[in-house]
């Protein structure tokens, strides 16, 4: 194999061709006027290199395939092999069997020529392996296994090949992909009180057209629905449907949002896809559901082994007027503070007027219930020092710990209660969650990737303004009538609805209202809560700064800063708030330099849900107050992602779908 047989051909045709050239030369500097001959002449003969190249290819071919060489070895070896084989010196083809010729190369002959040419993208390392390469090649796809030996004292490796034909395996293997069975369950939002206030007929003939409108949209396929409760359905149908609904994004939840626009109707959809099991595709569906609804509800979101899909959560929350789950709520939650040897009370980082006016509540429930508690938050690094200094003004110094001084307190009776976040990664501290024997969450953020799974206690309602009017509302169904907060706690949670809500102008509903009348029975003056919110004029001067370097793209507000001192940190939210104020901006970005990282604040008055544009990037918030951190990441490559995500956001509005 040290000499290939198409070099051999090629050295061969180039040296005939030389001496012709040469011979044709010398005859026309003799004659000239023979021109004519000699060019007759070239003609024959390079239609007689051609032929003879061709014979001799097809006589070698039959040769060393056995076809005209019987009794051969190469004859009783490898020839009569039923799947396709071929013999390669280095990466030329040097011999093949007549199935590779029949089935590989269509009947034609093609020795000596490189295995690339009859075999795109052919890896030999790769066929090496114990798991071969399965490669697409001649209307079908192969198996190839390969075994190489040689290449020493630099002579070409020789390997061989044997193929395996998968097409019809691979073809089932599709096909079985595509009809494992999903699990869908369909929930009208707010059932109760979309329905409570309609005469029996009105809700019937709504109820039918909700029925008719998504068995529609399950008799596209082979699968089957089925209403379980009201306003509940379920419907188990082939993977290549839901793939189907993918791609149209789940047009149902704009055709249920458009049955009757007069009211606030719309459906949360859970999926489970890929899972090993129908009951595990079952599982899947139902925490999809409660994915789907703790993000507001009015969109589909889709389970797999790889995580989840959203799509649709182009709408608000619908607000739940009735308050019985408060009260259970406020009841489970003071037998688990009671049954504490201490609370550990603490928000998101950089916690803001919210985060400590939450917590300031919570541990006003937990002195009710005369169990000690504290609130772990980091001095250093708050939005809310304005409020943190006003409570211990007021003789309550003993409220607040560091951090890294409450893990000396932490048993296995220890509870801790989060407030104002669900995520794992956005608590004050990892190592407060990880050491406490139980775990409650108190939020109103839409919920998202990465919440804590272990909580005993969930109190998660994202119609809900803030963490503060969740509180507030548990307050009210905690010990007797003498048993209310100070002064300052009720002024502290109103700060808190007051910071969510743009002073009560944006994602406010009755029971809001009803929040900050209950804190105002408490004593909370709204001049002292507005007091809480002022800010120093190197604070001012920074977002005076910031809204100054806004530029528009598509509707939005975008600020790149560099660096701010630890002071201004305050300006960053607040720069965002002001962007709003300005007439075409729909939603703000303001993004600041933190050394390696990125800090972008999301603002919006509701017709861009920033939540979703933020967890594009990996971070998450509410559909009208979101933020995230993007880390190793310069200011440029920050606008980039951003300007992308937002033509990703842009572009699904277009198609009447917001996927995160």
């Amino acid at each position: 194999m040290k000499q290939k047989p198409r070099w051999t051909l090629e050295i061969f045709t180039v040296g005939f061709a030389v001496l012709a050239g040469l011979l044709a030369l010398l005859v026309l500097m003799v004659q000239p006027a023979a021109w004519p001959a000699v060019l007759l002449a070239a003609v024959l003969c390079i239609v007689l290199v051609g032929v003879s190249r061709y014979r001799v290819r097809r006589w070698a071919a039959r040769w060393v395939t056995g076809t005209s060489f019987e009794n051969s070895r190469t004859q009783y070896s490898l020839a009569s092999l039923s799947q396709p084989a071929a013999l390669l010196s280095g990466d030329t083809v040097v011999w093949y069997n007549i199935p590779f010729r029949d089935r590989l190369l269509n009947g034609g002959d093609q020795l000596a020529g490189r295995v690339n040419k009859m075999l795109p993208g052919l890896e030999l390392a790769q066929c090496g392996a114990p798991e071969g390469q399965v490669l697409a090649c001649a209307s079908g796809v192969w198996r190839i296994h390969a075994s190489t030996v040689g290449g020493g004292d630099g002579a070409d490796k020789t390997s061989i090949l044997i193929l395996n034909d998968e097409t019809a395996l691979r073809k089932i293997e599709t096909e079985y992909k595509a009809s494992r069975p999903g699990y869908m369950i369909f929930s009208v939002d707010g059932y109760d009180d979309v329905f409570s206030d309609m005469l029996d007929s009105e809700s019937a003939r709504l109820l039918e057209r909700i029925n008719r409108t998504i068995e529609g949209m399950i008799a596209r396929g082979t699968g089957f629905l089925r209403r379980v409760a009201n306003g509940r359905y379920i419907a188990v149908v082939e993977d290549r449907q839901l793939e189907q609904f993918a791609q149209q994004g789940y047009d149902v939840l704009d055709k249920i949002r458009a049955l009757e626009p007069g009211i606030n109707l719309s459906i949360s959809i859970g999926i489970g896809r890929r899972a090993p099991t129908l009951h595990a595709a079952q599982e899947m569906a139902v925490q999809a559901l409660d994915m789907a609804q703790g993000r507001g509800g009015d969109q589909a979101a889709e389970m797999t082994p790889d995580g989840f899909t959203f799509y649709g959560g182009v709408s608000h929350g619908v607000e739940k007027r009735s308050k019985v789950r408060s009260r259970i709520v406020a009841e489970a939650l003071v037998e688990l503070i009671k049954a504490a040897d201490h609370v550990v009370i603490m928000g998101h980082r950089m916690s803001d007027l919210d985060a400590i006016g939450s917590a300031e509540g919570v541990l006003r429930i937990c002195k009710i219930c005369d169990v000690p508690a504290v609130i772990a938050v980091k001095r250093e690094a708050t939005l809310a020092t304005s409020l943190i200094n006003a409570i211990e003004d007021a003789g309550q110094e003993d409220d607040f710990i560091d951090p890294r001084s409450a893990l000396s307190i932490i048993t296995k009776e220890t509870l801790c209660i989060v407030v104002d976040t669900y995520q794992v990664g956005q608590v004050e501290c990892k190592e407060i969650l990880e050491k406490c024997g139980k775990i409650a969450v108190i939020d109103h953020h839409r919920k998202g990737v990465g919440y804590i799974e272990n909580a005993v206690l969930v109190c998660h309602e994202p119609y809900a303004s803030s963490a503060s009017e969740l509180v507030t509302e548990l307050l009210q169904y905690v010990g007797s009538r003498d048993d209310k907060p100070t002064r300052i706690e009720a002024e502290g949670l109103l700060s808190g609805i007051m910071l969510d809500t743009r002073n009560f102008s944006l994602h406010t509903g009755v029971r809001t209202f009803e929040a900050a009348a209950a804190l105002r029975r408490y004593g909370a003056e709204t001049e002292r809560a507005w007091a809480l919110f002022d800010v120093s004029l190197p604070e001012y001067n920074a977002k005076a700064s910031l809204v100054a370097k806004a530029q528009m793209y598509k509707g939005c507000a975008i600020v790149l800063s560099g660096e701010l001192p630890a002071e201004a940190q305050v300006a960053v939210p607040q720069a965002a708030n002001d962007l709003l104020s300005i007439e075409g901006v729909q939603a703000s970005f303001v993004a600041v330099q933190a050394g390696s990282m990125v800090k972008i604040s999301a603002r919006s008055m509701g017709q861009v849900n920033v939540q979703v544009v933020m967890e594009s990037l990996g971070g998450g918030g509410h559909q009208t107050m979101a933020a995230t951190v993007l880390k190793h990441t310069s200011l440029e490559q920050a606008r980039v992602r951003l300007s992308a995500a937002i033509d990703a956001y842009r572009a699904s509005q277009k198609k009447g779908n917001v996927k995160a």
